[in-house]
């Protein structure tokens, strides 16, 4: 159950940060999206600015869900010694 619960956590770690890189990369590219490089304006930075946010408070609770489950566990070790 704890490794279930730490696999999910670290999961959703990692795709928190997968989806802060492309965002960042999309802000880095000015709103410029696709091969072609088209842009659609200072607005076409929105999406990617607030993606990146919500990325980084997913992060934030995967995070918080790691270190539940590990002071879990070590409760746990802590009463079975």
């Amino acid at each position: 159950m704890i490794n279930n619960t730490l696999g999910i956590g670290i999961q959703g770690i990692q795709d928190g940060m997968m989806g802060m890189e492309n965002a960042a990369r999309k802000i880095a590219r000015g709103g410029v999206d696709g091969p072609q490089g088209t842009a659609e304006g200072a607005g076409s930075l929105i999406e990617p600015m607030v993606d990146l946010k919500l990325y980084e408070r997913s992060v934030e609770a995967s995070a918080q869900v790691v270190r539940t489950a590990d002071e879990t566990l070590g409760t746990l070790l802590d009463l079975k010694a």
